[in-house]
């Protein structure tokens, strides 16, 4: 390797290393069955998606940190959930002026229906509304299930609480999903 600085050579070398190591291997593999998911999470935790990228970067750097630590139960998607979690709320902190700025919708009406379009920015605008009304325990756990087709167990063990109350936060925020849909279409019977 003639010419090359000894500095980059031994760099190339370290990166190799590294990206044979048995860790990167395994974080190659979750990254590849779990990478929607996470991005998918994050954007549901509330990351604006001029930013989403970055922090799916930083839980998959943070996977590959703590690869060694995790125990294989059957329990990835959890593990990676409170992960994206913790790196959301990271950001909110300190991101919370830059997020207002990006909450805006960009219509692109070029490839499809203008109505349909603002049907699909209309419907995710009510989404949007309803999970902001939400409590944050109750917001995750729909989210979870609902959106992400989680099972209880797998929200329990992600959210670190009782299985029984997973079921109750999903029981209630779907009543109220429910109910907020009456309420805008005028089909709400009177309490």
């Amino acid at each position: 390797m003639a010419g090359i600085p000894k500095d980059t050579v031994a760099a190339r070398r370290r990166d190799e290393d590294v990206a044979a190591s048995p860790p990167a291997v395994l974080v190659k593999q979750v990254f590849s069955e779990h990478a929607n998911f996470v991005w998918r999470s994050l954007r549901r935790l509330g990351v604006a998606s001029a930013d989403v990228d970055d922090a799916l970067q930083e839980v998959f750097l943070v996977v590959f940190r703590r690869i060694a630590e995790y125990e294989d139960r059957g329990l990835i998607r959890p593990w990676l959930f409170t992960i994206s979690r913790q790196v959301a709320s990271h950001y909110h902190r300190g991101n919370k002026r830059t997020e207002m700025r990006h909450q805006g919708l960009v219509l692109d009406t070029s490839g499809t229906d203008v109505e349909e379009a603002l049907a699909r920015r209309e419907a995710e605008d009510v989404v949007r509304s309803f999970l902001d009304e939400l409590d944050e325990p109750q917001r995750i756990v729909f989210c979870l299930s609902d959106i992400e087709g989680m099972t209880a167990p797998e929200i329990a063990e992600a959210v670190g609480v009782n299985l029984n109350t997973v079921y109750a936060r999903i029981r209630l925020a779907r009543k109220r999903f429910e109910r907020e849909i009456a309420r805008r279409l005028g089909t709400e019977e009177p309490s």
